[in-house]
């Protein structure tokens, strides 16, 4: 069941969205709220559009129905410039980190300052010093990415992500790959630094306990529709049977194991005829 914050609680709101690849429809008239100041969830089985959602969101694509607003504005409707100013208010960690590999760790946090303010460098080095700090990678700042590890990559990348002090914060897949030491760094860093900056943070994961271990609230997407929207509490007591077999990671259920095909009696005896 779906349910709905207040306007004023709400940072970003999707209303009727509707969005395909080709043929295949990713959403199909979905309505989401993302609360202010909390961490919000967004589960799913591989495939099922939840990096597609943040790319909406962010204005990358465009919706084929429906409404996004941020913060009270339609997303959709900006001209380019007032969509560039708007994405500065927003911070993204991508699922691989996508620094920049001829830059240094301190050189990938200085960049959206220096692309997007006209502070003075005294500054710069002050703040990017201070969010890597927060990030735990203060004395890795000469290092390149290629003399990271998979977990501080992320860390950098978080770094980078609230460089702008951004209002809102987007995890893409930011456990995949993982050892559950760099896990356990990030799923910490992602709460404490959402309730000290006062961030509202959306986390896309397909790692069910540890993402609801760390969220607020959450939503189970699939199949184009939100099956289950709620407190993490809520989600785990669901009686949707996909949802269930989804949180178990259960192999058969409403998601068959096999895919649909004819009788196997019928595909053996027929095996002379062209497959």
């Amino acid at each position: 069941m779906t349910t709905s914050v207040s306007d004023d609680a709400a940072l970003v709101r999707v209303r009727g969205l509707k969005f395909s690849h080709g043929p295949r429809v990713i959403y199909d008239g979905v309505d989401i709220d993302i609360p202010r100041g909390k961490v919000t969830a967004v589960m799913g089985p591989s495939g099922t559009g939840k990096t597609t959602l943040l790319r909406i969101i962010g204005g990358q694509w465009q919706p084929a129905a429906g409404t996004v607003e941020f913060d009270g504005v339609n997303v959709h409707t900006l001209r380019r410039k007032a969509l560039y100013e708007l994405r500065k208010r927003m911070g993204m960690l991508f699922q691989n980190g996508a620094l920049l590999t001829d830059l240094s760790v301190f050189e990938n946090v200085a960049f959206p300052m220096r692309e997007h303010t006209d502070l003075p460098e005294s500054m710069i080095r002050d703040l990017v010093l201070m969010k890597l700090e927060a990030v735990g990678l203060r004395g890795a700042r000469d290092l390149f990415p290629s003399q990271l590890s998979g977990g501080m990559s992320r860390r950098v990348g978080l770094a980078r992500a609230i460089a702008l002090d951004p209002d809102l914060v987007m995890f893409d897949e930011p456990f995949t790959g993982q050892d559950p030491i760099s896990m356990g760094v990030l799923m910490r860093l992602i709460r404490s630094l959402n309730d000290a900056l006062g961030l509202t943070s959306i986390v896309v994961s397909h790692d069910v306990e540890e993402v609801l271990s760390i969220s607020d609230y959450a939503y189970v997407i699939a199949s184009g529709k939100v099956l289950a929207s709620g407190t993490p509490d809520s989600i785990r007591n669901s009686d949707s049977p996909y949802v269930q077999q989804f949180l178990r990671g259960e192999p058969d259920g409403p998601v068959a194991f096999h895919y649909k095909a004819a009788a196997y009696a019928d595909d053996l005896m027929n095996k002379g005829k062209k497959a």
